[in-house]
């Protein structure tokens, strides 16, 4: 009976799609990134354990040479801080140990894809930044970071750009309305 189930091309459908939906479940507890900023993640975790643990232990030993610790608000601040380091170092531990790194130098530039620069005007009729150029770098979304001009690849703008390629438009829902975006350039990040 089992070797005719397994001989069946449902059987094989079913085994298809449990396949792709474990690859899925995993796929989506990946937190995709590129190599800088899986770096920059590692160095402030490094930071953390060091440097920020051992100052924040000097502040607990100090405020504790103050007397009484129910009424030490020098304390209570340094327990505080400690808390928020150790939720910290948590974090980065969760998000690096399910990290997988984006190669860099081995992206291709015909299309938006994780880690490359993309330069694209804003083309959208009647906005303020109409025929605006823009260029940023997709990211993961734990190293996005709008200041630095790194957006995440799961941001609005984000999806809509990867996949794309050079001279391509694509409308951008944001919680403003429609946005129309033109991609003029991908580059690889230096």
């Amino acid at each position: 009976m089992v070797k005719l189930l397994k001989l069946t091309p449902i059987y094989e459908m079913l085994k298809r799609s449990v396949l792709i939906t474990l690859q899925n479940k995993i796929t989506e507890n990946l937190a995709t990134m590129t190599k800088n900023g899986y770096e920059r993640l590692k160095a402030e975790l490094v930071e953390l354990r060091t440097t920020r643990r051992a100052e924040i232990s000097k502040q607990l030993e100090e405020a504790r040479s103050f007397g009484d610790l129910s009424e030490n608000a020098e304390y209570a601040a340094a327990k505080d801080e400690q808390a928020k380091i150790e939720a910290r170092i948590l974090q980065l531990e969760a998000q690096l140990s399910k990290a997988k790194v984006v190669d860099a130098t081995n992206l291709d530039t015909s299309k938006v894809v994780l880690g490359v620069t993309v330069t694209f005007e804003d083309i959208s009729p009647k906005s303020s930044v109409q025929h605006s150029i823009f260029t940023y770098t997709i990211v993961g979304s734990e190293e996005s970071d709008l200041k630095s001009n790194r957006i995440s690849s799961r941001s609005p703008i984000g999806q809509a750009l990867i996949g794309r390629g050079v001279g391509d438009k694509v409308d951008v829902k944001i919680p403003k309305g429609i946005r129309k975006l033109k991609i003029i350039d991908i580059s690889a990040v230096e």
